[in-house]
């Protein structure tokens, strides 16, 4: 295994990255990233976001349309918004595919929201593979969620009026407790599969096994910069919810443009192998 500092072009990396080069390794070279590297990311999402005029936005208004039904919908039923919402969370790299296709037309001086839409065409098994993990991750989350809910709330369901109030009160500590440690238990682990996966499928036709092992080891390589990734959209999410959903239209579409920035930093290129070390 080899360091190298080596951009994607053949051109030097920015200092903050290094590329991990592994020769006997099958899958492609890793790069190590600086940890405060996704504040980078974030503003190359933003520049997609404004260089892909409507259609990020559209997605956006998708997002913000998906949480609204969700509130209305279970508005009786806050066991069951508070498990889907976090849900969002799981399955929210798979719903950005078509965000990470707008980033990389972008980048190959392509345009045409019609073309993200249909991103996947072609690429069914893989990403479809990918798509059947998170949802079973997704349904047994919201089992696991109902569960805590009829053993740790001690009052009874909940009811939707000052739902927050009565979740965060000194009362429900041991359930807000154990549901913040089984919801992180299930976010790190999809979020350990996908966070360079989707992407990298999309852009290298990758299988989804081969995709969810270099997206660990990424992120293994990268634990501290994946930390502030992690906790970034986490925020985005957070600040979305308390703006009735509203805030989702410009953060997530922000999010999945980064995601794609997030991919082709970390993963290197075979030009990486090429590298005289």
């Amino acid at each position: 295994m080899a360091n190298q500092a080596q951009g994607r072009d053949g051109d030097s990396a920015p200092p903050d990255i290094t590329t991990i080069i592994d020769d006997e390794s099958p899958f492609p070279p890793i790069r190590r990233v600086a940890m405060f590297r996704p504040l980078h990311w974030l503003r190359l999402g933003w520049n997609d976001f404004r260089e892909s005029g409507g259609s990020s936005f559209f997605y956006g208004v998708c997002f913000a349309v998906m949480g609204l039904l969700l509130n209305l919908v279970l508005h009786n039923a806050p066991e069951y918004v508070s498990a889907l919402s976090c849900g969002f969370l799981l399955v929210g790299p798979l719903l950005a595919l078509g965000l990470y296709d707008i980033s990389r037309r972008i980048e190959n001086l392509r345009s045409g929201m019609l073309g993200s839409v249909f991103s996947m065409r072609g690429r069914w098994s893989n990403i479809g593979v990918l798509a059947l993990v998170l949802a079973v991750v997704l349904m047994v989350w919201a089992r696991a969620s109902l569960v805590i809910f009829a053993l740790f709330y001690n009052k009874g369901m909940p009811t939707m009026h000052g739902f927050l109030q009565q979740l965060f009160s000194l009362a429900h500590l041991e359930f807000v407790l154990v549901y913040a440690c089984i919801g992180f238990v299930f976010a790190s682990i999809v979020f350990a599969i996908s966070w360079v996966s989707i992407p990298l499928m999309l852009d290298r036709d990758t299988d989804a096994i081969t995709a969810m092992i270099i997206s660990c080891v990424s992120l293994f390589i990268n634990v501290p910069a994946s930390i502030v990734w992690a906790l970034l959209i986490v925020a985005s999410v957070v600040v979305g919810f308390l703006t009735w959903n509203i805030g989702f239209i410009v953060l997530m579409p922000i999010i999945g443009h980064a995601t794609w920035h997030a991919y082709k930093d970390v993963v290197g290129t075979a030009a990486d192998r090429s590298v005289i070390k």
